[in-house]
């Protein structure tokens, strides 16, 4: 078999990776009723002229299970960075005390748990899209790999191959949104 017929599996299996941890991301990302630091990640403040994520312009901690605290350390950004996180969506409301934000995490009700479950199954489709989007460029080389010349029987096991990450990395998914729907429906 000639070297030039060869399938990269391991870009395959790098852009599936990177799929999966972008989804891992969302998910921190999703309040679950319990303080996590990950919640203001996304959020980024208009600060110096420049968009900036808020862990750049404080320390974020989460001293209790229901408490996300936010020491803004240039005291000029602490009206933007409660702005940031009024204006962000993550349905939190901020308490200022001097340079520390609070952001005390409320009881999720039955209503929210589900709609959040919903929003979870959505960044997980997303995911799986991704990776057979990653599945078929596989293929395509391999289609390729087979009009400059590459055997059936290559052909074959190669397609095995990128179809067996395919289905490992979609069960990953699966695992992952049954944590996570689980994690948010625990009351």
């Amino acid at each position: 078999m000639s070297d030039d017929l060869e399938i990269d599996l391991d870009a395959i299996q790098r852009r599936m990776d990177g799929a999966m941890n972008s989804l891992k991301v969302e998910f921190a990302s999703l309040r679950t009723g319990r303080a996590s630091a990950s919640i203001v990640e996304p959020i980024t403040v208009d600060a110096y002229g420049q968009m900036t994520p808020i862990n750049q312009l404080g320390t974020v901690n989460v001293p209790e299970p229901r408490m996300v605290v936010i020491n803004v350390w240039d005291k000029a950004m602490i009206a933007k960075v409660e702005k940031a996180i009024r204006e962000s969506g993550i349905g939190i409301n901020p308490i200022t005390d001097g340079p520390l934000i609070r952001l005390p995490i409320p009881e999720l009700n039955e209503e929210r748990r589900k709609q959040l479950s919903k929003v979870a199954a959505g960044y997980a489709e997303n995911t799986k899209v991704s990776i057979r989007n990653v599945r078929r460029d596989g293929m395509d080389q391999i289609k390729k790999a087979k009009a400059a010349g590459m055997g059936e029987d290559d052909q074959k096991m190669w397609s095995d191959e990128v179809q067996d990450l395919t289905d490992k990395a979609i069960l990953a998914v699966d695992r992952a949104l049954e944590h996570k729907q689980a994690e948010i429906m625990q009351v």
